[in-house]
């Protein structure tokens, strides 16, 4: 069991798994697949897909001897989520800041 649990955004800092996240995003593919558009080993991917596994960003399940890797609909929308949430306080604030502006300029 594991109990360390990777940041989502901490995860997609990294640019090589960024990229790995966004190919996989285009389809889902093994790690022979990813490595082969990338300059990394197959090694290094694999441990660049076991931490956006732990993220919760990417998911996988078996295909004969390979994994096959997708994006992980909950983990992907929890980004989604923050993003929003980032939004809505910034439109917000704006609004406050432009309301302020209006009323002082009357």
């Amino acid at each position: 069991m594991n109990t360390y649990q990777v940041d989502p955004w901490t995860a997609l800092g990294d640019p090589t798994r960024r990229a790995i996240f966004e190919r996989i995003a285009d389809r889902s593919c093994a790690v022979v697949e990813i490595a082969r558009e990338l300059p990394v080993s197959r090694p290094a991917v694999s441990q660049h897909l076991k931490v956006l596994k732990e993220a919760g960003l990417v998911m996988d399940h078996p295909a004969g001897t390979r994994r096959i890797y997708s994006l992980n609909p909950a983990g992907v929308g929890a980004l989604r989520a923050d993003l929003e949430r980032f939004w809505s306080k910034s439109l917000a604030a704006y609004k406050r800041v432009a309301e302020q502006a209006n009323e002082e300029g009357s």
